[in-house]
């Protein structure tokens, strides 16, 4: 039971249910990327390198036969992930550099001094009391 236990307390820490929302939002902005580049990205460049489709560029190492498929090396859909890469990378990027920018600020901003103990508190209004 000790064990089930221990394994409840970590699968319920802060540290493992952030790393787990993160996995889930990662793989959502994955795909909205790999929608990106597909379907916004790649046309344009498609058409002004003439109407090339990347992901259908391929190298044919052997051609198809009667009993086994051709041989093709892939490497327009390479392209396409070295390009989804590329815009996660930068975004994850531009993220931490925002968030590298809020946790400086929040470091360079003066701390508040701390509030009086109530000794002082006391002291004070002895004080004020006294020159009345």
């Amino acid at each position: 039971m000790g064990m089930l236990q221990e394994f409840k307390e970590f699968a319920v820490k802060g540290n493992v249910v952030d790393m787990a929302v993160g996995i889930v939002i990662g793989g959502a902005f994955g795909k909205i990327v790999t929608s990106f580049t597909n379907d916004v990205l790649l046309p344009p460049i498609g058409l002004a390198t003439g109407g090339v489709d990347f992901s259908n560029l391929a190298l044919t190492l052997q051609e198809a036969t009667e009993a086994t498929e051709a041989v093709t090396v892939k490497y327009g859909v390479f392209i396409n992930t070295v390009i989804d890469f590329t815009i996660i990378a930068f975004a994850i990027f531009l993220v931490v550099k925002a968030l590298n920018a809020a946790k400086k600020q929040e470091e360079e901003a003066p701390a508040k001094p701390p509030a009086p103990s109530k000794e002082e508190v006391l002291l004070t209004e002895i004080r004020d009391a006294l020159r009345r």
